[in-house]
């Protein structure tokens, strides 16, 4: 009880406030307002096999599945969402919605295949920057989601990059094309591996992760992100 009246208390001075939309949460909502949940623009990918993500990475890396919870788009609430994931600190969001979407993904056949769910990494060195890795903290949510493991030890970030913004497909490629290097051992081979990201634009930095991990004997690979830029 006395734990509750703190909170109460706190709330009335520092108020938890919703990351959509910026108004104060109520007590039983969690990072975003009831309002904010039922009103996310959510593509549904995950249930058509046929979706225009798969079309991404055509001719280029072979995928098995790809799917994104959210649109994302200049001045939505999806990109208020992943600004804070990534540049505010609020890495237990990615936690959160990467759960949100597991519990989905699980529920369709072509992903409860998966073994393994693969964080795209950061370079250590950014990573100290900011202190932690948003794709690491949605695939704990995805992992508690989906029932299904989640592994650091399989790709690794050997070369430090700029940022990709504002940078063509081309340059993006140009940008990340060898900065990956898959370093998983005999257990995955052969596996079924569940590659997420916090944001699908061009596809750049998924596929030279994706072509890495395919030097991996036997491997499946899927893609999932939290939102992408394809309307």
């Amino acid at each position: 009880m006395k734990t509750k009246t703190l909170k109460n208390i706190l709330s009335l001075f520092y108020p938890r406030l919703c990351i959509g939309c910026g108004e104060a949460l109520q007590q039983h909502e969690e990072h975003l307002c009831l309002h904010c949940r039922m009103h996310l623009p959510e593509t549904n990918f995950h249930q058509h096999a046929d979706n225009p993500l798969i079309y991404i990475f055509a001719g280029r890396v072979r995928v098995q599945e790809v799917a994104s919870l959210l649109y994302y788009k200049k001045g939505n609430a999806v990109q208020h969402i992943l600004h804070a994931l990534k540049y505010s600190g609020k890495k237990e969001l990615g936690a959160f919605l990467g759960e949100y979407y597991g519990k989905q993904l699980v529920k369709e056949p072509r992903f409860q295949s998966v073994d393994y769910i693969i964080p795209i990494p950061l370079h250590p060195k950014k990573q100290r920057k900011r202190g932690y890795n948003q794709s690491e903290w949605i695939a704990k949510g995805l992992s508690a989601g989906m029932g299904k493991p989640y592994r650091t030890d399989v790709l690794a970030r050997a070369q430090f990059t700029e940022t990709q913004t504002r940078k063509s497909r081309f340059s993006r490629w140009e940008n990340v094309k060898e900065v990956f290097v898959a370093t998983g051992d005999e257990t995955v081979q052969g596996k079924h591996l569940l590659v997420c990201d916090d944001v699908l634009t061009t596809g750049a930095t998924m596929e030279a992760a994706i072509s890495q991990l395919q030097t991996i004997p036997g491997v499946t690979i899927s893609v999932v992100t939290l939102a992408t830029a394809q309307g």
